[in-house]
């Protein structure tokens, strides 16, 4: 009997330094702002697309090739940074009637877990948005391979990811309609995040 309870303690001892390993493993990335932004695209009137970015993206990822058990990411993105490339729009757009970037500044993601689908990886976490937070899900491509910096020090590593939201799920709810019915901007918006990280 002792024997056993040895062998148990001794399994417990190797998968926990084992778990403590992997979490000591895992890297450090900081979002480099002036390299990322996410981009989006929604329907307007039914038979065209509007594409817009966001630039100011800053937040951490924390990542090991092959790991993805201790990923996790912290980001923020400044709604004060919205083009979509017509001034009118963007006014429109950051208003009280949509983002309403004067009362929320920013938007966050937080991830809460990620799980490997094929070659990609689904990261899913807390999206908020408009005052609003949401659990959201991103499909994320294998990541880039790391690239030494111009500097000849810092290494880097690309981040694609997309995911589709309702806006109206966000409290984004202006609603205006064309004499068809067709609404004049549409509810599903369409998100790819292109981001660059630095490790630390």
């Amino acid at each position: 009997m002792q024997r056993i309870m040895r062998k148990i303690w001794g399994l417990v001892a190797v998968l926990t330094l084992g778990a403590a390993t992997m979490a000591a493993q895992a890297s450090s990335w900081t979002i480099d702002p002036s390299h990322s932004e996410a981009d989006f695209a929604v329907k307007h009137m039914g038979i065209s697309t509007v594409h817009g970015s966001l630039r100011g993206v800053s937040g951490v990822i924390r990542f090991e090739a092959g790991n993805s058990a201790v990923w996790s990411v912290d980001a923020t993105i400044d709604t004060n940074t919205l083009n979509t490339g017509e001034a009118a729009r963007d006014k429109s757009v950051k208003s009280a009637d949509f983002l309403d970037v004067a009362k929320y500044p920013t938007m966050t993601f937080k991830s809460t877990s990620v799980k490997t689908q094929g070659s990609t990886y689904l990261i899913t976490g807390d999206l908020t948005l408009h005052g609003v937070t949401k659990p959201v899900t991103l499909s994320l491509e294998s990541p880039g391979n790391e690239q030494v910096g111009m500097d000849a020090k810092s290494v880097h590593r690309g981040f694609t990811a997309t995911t589709t939201i309702n806006r109206k799920d966000f409290g984004v709810t202006w609603n205006g309609k064309l004499k068809s019915g067709e609404a004049v901007v549409g509810d599903t918006v369409k998100i790819e995040l292109n981001i660059e990280a630095v490790r630390q």
